[in-house]
Order: structure tokens, then C-alpha cells, then sequence
């Protein structure tokens, strides 16, 4: 989203990107001496507080999507709110379509309430009240089923996830090539890893005897406006992070949205003229929603945001403003698992180590790896592993190619590790001149692998500044998987039954801080390999 509004202000105001007007996400900063507007994600100007704790390069902050309650932006709240006390001169706008004006007032110390009309075109709603279709198979229905009755305008689908998008742009692509329709169907994915080129595709025009189809996530649903949308599909469901502190286990799951959310998606179909929107769902279902969507600081891990306060001269975290506290065990827990990074000491201060693994923008076990990888001599290996698992879902498994899929991608196989397989599949990538044709043919998603390579360069961009030298330990890949154990000393699980003990033929692992029973997920290379220890 910062990357898109910054380049629609840029437009307006009719100035380079990067100029007047910039933008600054994780990996990537677009601004110049002479930037004055500056969009940028919350992570980011968490971390220019930490090094500016009264943020003295800004005289207006404007905090808007506020409903979203991130993490970030819930830390953010407390931050501004005691820099606001120090710093009469600064102004902090919260906006939202759909916050509780009255919480976020009392909290910003009874602050002054704008309420400022929005023109929204009539959109009428109509329920899907058939049980038997899945979310998904009922909204690729409804899109194909709009565009075959319905009179001109764009569509957008919200589903959950990347994959889910990725999957049904292509089927609604077959799916319309097979029909002769007045409008061609032009299908565009939109979702906050895609890369900003394709981003920007989906605020173009619509083409003459073309409709557009949108397939986004959450991100589309107040973030961007996206012109042209007349129809609006809304599976219903959304992808949340989840944790549950007395297990330490993290997860990411599709759940029901909220009907704050339902609201703010079936809104988008009013924008710029009168809509239709189809939920996926019965009125039943919305009825029994949650009016709003829980904050993310209450139900995510919390050891990189107590690391970020800790750098942020936060001594006692227990006692910082949050505007909702998380779980006081989920809290505790963080602090332990800094504690066995040795980023805090035994009296919660904040380390000399902890102090250097708050300059990297990745998760603190990552951050000791790098941090490793200079004093072990493999950092050149180090950076790309870090990269890659940054990326995601590096390997394609197309419906129908399953078994030629999985062939191919065990030639990437470094037997006893994950992080080795995905090191030797960039390093094949780039001995091939970074090729698309090469990751086609080898079932490997090429824009993951940019996406990689655009990360590990921001890296080197850290490890510049800090005037540290890159350094490879060539064959001698035990460098590699000794820091890796630095990072993730927590994760550690001590083989419990073999695969000839258990009734579905899997190696159960006990891990060796709550001694949970886990088993290897049959995508890694360790599945078919029973180490006595794995570090994961």
C-alpha cells in the first residue's frame, strides 16, 4: 500500500517517485534529501524511532488504516503517545472508516474527534445461502457467473491468501478462455509480496472490451482503492496469525472475517458508482460474526515487538501503554525467548548482541544467525538462506503435474537440510543468468526468487554501512549449519520414535523445551530422514 500511494501522490502532484514524494517498506527505501510526504509501513518508522526516540524529521504523522490494529501500529500508539507528551509542536492524525472514535480519543488523552462525510454509491448485498459450495469453489462461480450476466464494470474477489489467489487467477483465466463473452477477462493477483510493477498493474484503466478481475487479499479492503469496481465477491475469510503462549506455537490460519470487515469490503463495490456485492456466506453467518477483528499485538508472538520496545529505551515492558495489553504469558514468554538469544539479560536489559540484532529488519532468531554467520565465516551463505525463507513458497505444485513437480524439486535436495536445499536452488538460479525459463521448467516460482534477491540486497546494504566484509565458507557448509543452531536454539527436537514405532509410519520428535511430540512435514527433505536431532 505505501508503495502505491506514494506513487498515486507522485502522479497528483506531478513529481518523480522518490523526489517530492517517496516511500519506505522493509528492503526498500524510495525518498531523497528533498522527500516532504513520505508513505511508509509502520515497522519502518518504529525503527526510525529507535533511532530518533523524538522522531525530530516529522512535524505531521498521520496513522491511518488504525482499525487494522497491528502489531506495529499498536506499538506505535504508545510510542507517539508519550513523544506527543514531550513534543508540543508534533500533530497525530489517527484516521479510519471504521475505528471506535471514542476508545482511540480517550486513549490519544481525550483528543478532538473530525468526522469528515464520505459520498459512497448505493451497493446492494446478497447472501449465498447454499451450504454445499466451499468458499472458494462458490467465489470463483460467482466471479465467472457475473461476468457471463452482468452489465460492464470490474470485479474483486477477496480471498485469503497468495497461493489461493495465485491458484484461482489461473482457473478464472482457463475458465473464461473456454466461454465467447462481449468483454475479455483480464485477471490480476494483488497481494502485499507481489512486486510493486505488477501492484501497480491493477490501478491502470481497464483496457476498451475488456473487464478487469481483481483476486486480492485483506489488503484491498480499505488500503487501496482500486477504480473501475462495480462487483464485489467476498469469500468471507481472511489469513490471520495466531499464537498460543502456553505452547509457544504460531500459526497461520484462515478464519472468518469480521462484519466491520464484510462492511469495508462490500464498500468498495460503491466507490465510483451504485454496486453489487455477493457474499459468500448466509445472513446467518455475518449475523453471528464478531463486530470487529481482534488486534493482532493480543494474538501474535511478541519477542521481535519486545526487542523493538527494549531499543526503544522501554525498561519495564509490562507496564508500557498499549491501548489493548496482550497476554501477560505471552509477554513473559517473549522475554524468555530473548533471553535464550542473549538479547536481554537476566535483569531484562537490553544486550550489547540484542542492541546489533535490532539493526537487521528480520525476526530475532534470524538476526543472531546473520549476526553468527560474520564471526563463523559464512555470510554469503547466510544472507541467501535468510532471503529465501523471507520468500516463501519457493516451489510450484500445479494440480496436474504433482508427481513431475515433486521430481523435480528433489534434485534440489541437500540430504539433512531444508536451508541447504533452498541455498543450492538460488545459487543454481543465478549460475543461469537468473532465468525465468529455468525456474519454469523447474517448477520454481521466478518471482519469488526476485523477491529473495531483492531482500538479500537490502541485507548487504546493512552489512555495508556497517563496513563488514561478506565472506563465503565454501564447502564447508557445517559453518553454515552451526549458525543456524545459534538462532534457533529453542527449536530444537530430539528424535523420539522411529517411523517403524508409529501407526502412520511417521519419525515422531519430542522438542527439547516443552517436550511436545512433533513429527517432519512431508515437504522436507528430512521427512524420509531420521536424524536424531533436528533444528527447525
Amino acid at each position: 500500500a505505501a508503495m502505491s500511494l506514494a506513487r498515486r501522490v507522485a502522479d497528483e502532484v506531478d513529481c518523480q517517485l522518490g523526489t517530492k514524494v517517496g516511500y519506505c517498506i522493509r528492503f526498500e527505501d524510495c525518498t531523497a534529501p528533498e522527500t516532504v510526504i513520505k508513505y511508509m509501513t509502520d515497522g519502518m518508522l518504529l525503527s526510525e524511532a529507535a533511532r530518533d526516540n523524538l522522531l525530530e524529521h516529522y512535524s505531521i504523522i498521520v496513522l491511518d488504516e488504525a482499525h487494522e490494529r497491528s502489531i506495529h501500529t499498536d506499538v506505535l500508539f504508545g510510542v507517539l503517545k508519550a513523544i506527543a507528551k514531550r513534543r508540543s509542536d508534533l500533530k497525530i492524525i489517527v484516521t479510519s472508516a471504521t475505528i471506535d472514535v471514542t476508545k482511540f480519543s480517550k486513549y490519544f488523552l481525550n483528543a478532538p474527534i473530525i468526522t469528515i462525510p464520505g459520498r459512497l454509491f448505493p451497493v446492494e448485498i446478497f447472501y449465498n445461502d447454499d451450504p454445499k459450495l466451499d468458499y472458494y469453489e462458490a467465489s470463483i462461480r460467482r466471479v465467472l457467473t457475473i461476468h457471463r450476466t452482468q452489465p460492464k464494470g470490474d470485479i474483486l474477489l477477496f480471498l485469503s491468501g497468495q497461493e489461493e489467489i495465485e491458484n484461482a487467477s489461473d482457473i478464472i483465466e482457463q475458465m473464461s478462455r473456454a466461454t465467447r463473452e462481449a468483454l475479455e477477462l483480464m485477471v490480476l493477483p494483488l497481494y502485499s509480496a507481489l512486486p510493486s510493477n505488477m501492484q501497480a498493474k491493477v490501478f491502470e484503466p481497464t483496457p476498451e472490451g475488456y473487464r478487469k478481475v481483481v483476486v486480492a487479499t485483506n489488503v484491498a479492503e480499505t488500503s487501496l482503492t482500486v477504480d473501475g469496481v462495480v462487483y464485489v465477491v467476498d469469500s468471507g475469510v481472511v489469513k490471520e496469525k495466531t499464537y498460543d503462549p502456553r505452547t509457544g506455537i504460531e500459526s497461520l490460519d484462515v478464519s472468518s472475517i469480521s462484519q466491520t470487515q464484510a462492511n469495508q469490503r462490500s464498500g468498495r463495490a460503491g466507490r465510483t458508482a451504485p454496486g453489487k456485492a455477493y457474499r459468500m456466506y448466509s445472513k446467518a453467518v455475518y449475523d453471528k460474526m464478531k463486530p470487529t477483528q481482534d488486534p493482532e499485538i493480543i494474538r501474535n508472538e511478541l519477542a521481535s515487538t519486545i526487542l523493538q520496545l527494549k531499543a526503544l529505551g522501554v525498561h519495564d515492558i509490562m507496564k508500557f501503554d498499549f491501548m489493548d495489553a496482550p497476554d501477560r504469558q505471552a509477554l513473559q514468554r517473549g522475554i524468555r525467548s530473548l533471553q535464550l538469544l542473549e538479547a536481554l539479560n537476566k535483569e531484562e536489559i537490553l544486550t550489547e548482541l540484542g542492541r546489533q540484532m535490532t539493526q537487521y529488519p528480520v525476526e530475532p532468531p534470524l538476526a543472531k544467525v546473520l549476526i553468527k554467520s560474520l564471526e563463523l565465516g559464512c555470510s554469503e551463505e547466510i544472507l541467501t538462506i535468510t532471503a529465501m525463507l523471507s520468500a516463501q513458497h519457493i516451489f510450484s505444485r500445479p494440480k496436474k503435474k504433482h508427481l513431475e513437480a515433486d521430481i523435480s524439486k528433489s534434485q534440489f535436495d541437500v540430504p539433512g537440510s531444508d536451508h541447504l536445499s533452498l541455498l543450492k536452488v538460488y545459487n543454481m538460479w543465478v549460475d543461469g543468468n537468473m532465468s525465468r525459463k529455468w525456474c519454469h521448467d523447474n517448477f520454481i516460482q521466478h518471482r519469488r526468487l526476485q523477491q529473495a534477491r531483492s531482500v538479500r540486497n537490502q541485507l548487504c546494504s546493512v552489512l555495508a554501512r556497517r563496513n563488514v566484509e561478506i565472506v563465503s565458507c565454501g564447502k564447508d557448509t557445517d559453518k553454515v549449519l552451526q549458525a543456524l543452531c545459534y538462532g534457533f536454539s529453542e527449536n530444537i527436537a530430539v528424535l523420539y520414535k522411529t517411523s517403524g514405532m508409529t501407526w502412520k509410519g511417521r519419525a515422531t520428535y519430542k522438542t527439547a523445551v516443552d517436550f511436545r511430540d512433533v513429527s517432519i512435514h512431508p515437504s522436507s527433505v528430512l521427512f524420509r530422514y531420521e536424524a536424531e536431532w533436528v533444528v527447525y
